[in-house]
């Protein structure tokens, strides 16, 4: 089953701008948190950016001022805006959530992830 499905990723100019969604399974409920996380090639996976279910946000250094994440309740989705993208940003952007499954228990998921390319 596949419980988080992302959208959004594609090649962009340096300056640009991509709309990341992530779309959470009507399986998941009560999430506290939801989140991204990128991984450039020959680098571990690293935070950019959370929102809590009090809608307290969280960024990396390197994205702040230029990524904002966001959330609509009503239909289950957590997106990333990002803006004025640079070539540093390139990476797989993987959606994550921390909640709760129909028939299990809390626990934290996953997206599929969405190749993300900065490059003129």
């Amino acid at each position: 089953q596949v419980y988080l499905v992302e959208s959004g990723g594609g090649l962009v100019q340096p300056g640009g701008s991509l709309r990341l969604s992530c779309a959470v399974s009507r399986m998941i409920f009560a999430i506290n948190a939801m989140g991204w996380y990128r991984q450039a090639p020959g680098k571990e996976r690293e935070l950019v950016a959370t929102i809590t279910s009090g809608g307290t946000t969280n960024y990396a250094d390197s994205v702040k001022g230029r990524f904002t994440i966001s959330r609509d309740n009503a239909n289950n989705t957590v997106y990333l805006q990002m803006n004025s993208l640079k070539p540093e940003d390139t990476a797989v952007y993987y959606c994550n959530v921390n909640g709760v499954r129909f028939g299990g228990g809390r626990d934290t998921y996953w997206g599929q992830g969405t190749q993300v390319t900065v490059s003129s």
